[in-house]
């Protein structure tokens, strides 16, 4: 995908991006769902066994699949625009740095690129990803005396913004949403162009296994959520807390966590966050690659 002739079709290479999206959401989900738990209650839980556990005890396996749906339309969508805009991000950063359009980017290059695709993905990431967030952690919301009577569907999520706050309301959490994807996906492609290129050993990366993309991807998504965690956090609690009324920004939440729960509240969840980092874009990159691989080997028969 780095190459003139597959810029030009990146667009038929979002299907590539969808299938990958859903091989993240399928192995991922119950850790992001424990991670969204601990991010917003995290004195509610001492760890990720018992998260897991009190999950499963107070509302059964299907606790851990909650918001499912948002989720895949998020990360479809998400990845769809992001793999989509990143070729032509990459085009952007050919002529800023004065390059022929075939010339093979740096890792740091394609990190650039893949940093400014991430702004054009939040626009459909924030409103999925609310709906999403808001479902996982409903019943400790309820339990907390938040809310009195929570919303367990989607549809019912989506109706209550639109009565509260409108369709802007779907946009909580956008500023916190874009400090995290933009620098974010600098470490995400910078972490799995470097770790494809150490793979690679000075031949094509276009020829590693399966084992190497899998590694790369994990290495990938694991520099990503090391990076932006806190603001993952924030995000979280701005995004689940406003269901119970008006929520402070970015910066008023930040402070507020900071000086009320320490430091360390910022990086409630973490654990299964890494867990599923690396499982699932390990899983992401490597059906990215391949169902690419398949493309580019059919439109090349024709």
């Amino acid at each position: 995908h780095r190459c003139c002739s597959c810029d030009n079709l990146q667009p038929l290479l979002t299907s590539t991006a969808c299938l990958g999206g859903t091989a993240c959401v399928v192995t991922g989900q119950p850790f992001d769902t424990a991670k969204v738990k601990m991010q917003t209650f995290p004195n509610m839980y001492k760890g990720l066994v018992d998260c897991f556990g009190q999950t499963y005890k107070q509302v059964g396996f299907r606790g851990f699949y909650k918001g499912t749906s948002p989720a895949l339309v998020a990360n479809i969508a998400e990845n769809s625009v992001l793999f989509m805009c990143y070729g032509f991000c990459q085009q952007i950063v050919r002529r800023i740095v004065g390059v022929d359009r075939k010339a093979k980017l740096s890792d740091l290059q394609n990190a650039a690129a893949g940093s400014f695709a991430s702004a054009f993905a939040t626009l459909v990431l924030c409103p999925t990803e609310l709906v999403k967030c808001r479902l996982q952690a409903m019943h400790e919301m309820q339990l907390s005396g938040k809310i009195i009577q929570g919303h367990n569907t989607v549809w019912s999520v989506v109706k209550g913004v639109i009565q509260k706050d409108g369709p802007l309301g779907f946009y909580r959490g956008l500023s916190s949403t874009l400090l995290r994807e933009v620098p974010g996906y600098f470490f995400f492609f910078g972490g799995y162009e470097l770790s494809r290129t150490f793979f690679a050993s000075g031949r094509s990366k276009d020829e590693l296994g399966p084992i190497p993309l899998l590694l790369s991807g994990g290495f990938g998504g694991s520099c990503l959520w090391i990076a932006v965690y806190p603001v993952d956090c924030v995000k979280s609690r701005i995004q689940v807390l406003s269901m119970a009324g008006k929520q402070a920004g970015f910066m008023g939440t930040f402070v507020t966590v900071v000086r009320t729960e320490g430091v360390l509240a910022l990086y409630s969840g973490l654990t299964p966050t890494m867990i599923r980092a690396f499982v699932a874009n390990g899983a992401l990159f490597l059906a990215y690659e391949y169902s690419r691989k398949l493309l580019m080997k059919q439109i090349d028969s024709y």
